[in-house]
């Protein structure tokens, strides 16, 4: 072990918050599944690799910026939810059945994944990537900044709807007590379908973040539901800005683990946040 410089320190947290950020957007729409449908969605991991995978296709090989993506993809990806919602409400699955449904759907997109696009490693080369801000010392690279401020926008954004407007307040009511929010003439199965699309868009929107920034291979999937878990668990369930700080702070925790000590530490470091958590707090989710 030994100690790095303040510049290589402050570096390492800012790379911890860009990672934070995306752990956070990956994880509001598993919190809000998981939260208030009583659904484990595994599959939002595929969605947003599949996601990721459309933008990577579409500007390589169609010519679209890959922000411009979002245009496609937000309402295709809002439409699967929707679906997949009414296919698990339609034969009554309950949470942990869910998570199991979920997996092999899971499963599924990474098949196809890799059918269509091989097991190869592919990695999406556009003008955002060639971008970097620096302030001092520190460079700020516009892929994880474009990531930064689409994650607190949008966490702050569904915060804002769930808590100020009627039919966040419906949503949160149906979630709650769905047979006296129904007593009041709330359309508890409509709003279902319609929070089950909106996680599966934000699912998409992270999957876009996923290729400006990462190299993708359709196994990776696997590799991301153990942190972004531990960011939904620390956030707290049907949270919109418990996922982005929790993943935040552990992104941080990671990157200034890896700086002082080694990479081989920096996976611990989530697992053991959230061990402590549930023994200090066992009923927080």
């Amino acid at each position: 072990m030994y100690f790095p410089s303040a510049t290589l320190l402050a570096q390492a947290v800012l790379a911890g918050l860009f990672t934070g950020a995306l752990y956070g957007l990956l994880g509001l729409g598993l919190s809000l599944s998981w939260g208030m449908l009583k659904q484990i969605n595994l599959a939002h991991f595929a969605l947003a690799f599949l996601g990721a995978y459309l933008t990577y296709q579409l500007s390589t090989y169609n010519g679209f910026d890959p922000l411009m993506t979002l245009l496609l993809i937000v309402p295709l990806f809002f439409v699967l939810g929707a679906a997949l919602h009414w296919v698990l409400a339609r034969f009554k699955v309950n949470a942990f059945n869910s998570m199991l449904v979920t997996f092999g759907v899971t499963a599924i997109i990474e098949a196809l994944l890799q059918w269509i696009w091989t097991a190869d490693f592919r990695k999406l080369e556009s003008s955002y990537g060639e971008h970097k801000l620096k302030i001092g010392a520190l460079y700020f690279p516009l892929p994880e900044m474009i990531t930064l401020g689409l994650g607190v926008g949008i966490a702050v954004a569904v915060w804002f709807a769930l808590r100020r407007t009627d039919l966040g307040k419906a949503m949160r009511a149906a979630a709650e007590d769905a047979p006296i929010a129904a007593a009041f003439g709330v359309n508890q199965k409509a709003l279902a379908l319609m929070l089950s699309g909106l996680n599966a868009a934000l699912a998409g929107i992270a999957g876009v973040c996923l290729a400006l920034t990462y190299t993708l291979a359709p196994s990776q999937i696997y590799t991301w539901i153990g942190v972004v878990f531990a960011c939904v668990m620390l956030g707290g369930l049907g949270r919109p800005l418990g996922p982005l700080i929790a993943g935040c702070i552990i992104g941080v925790t990671e990157a200034l683990t890896m700086a002082i000590t080694a990479p081989a530490w920096a996976p611990l470091v989530s697992f053991s946040l959230l061990i402590v958590v549930l023994l200090a707090r066992p009923g927080r989710a």
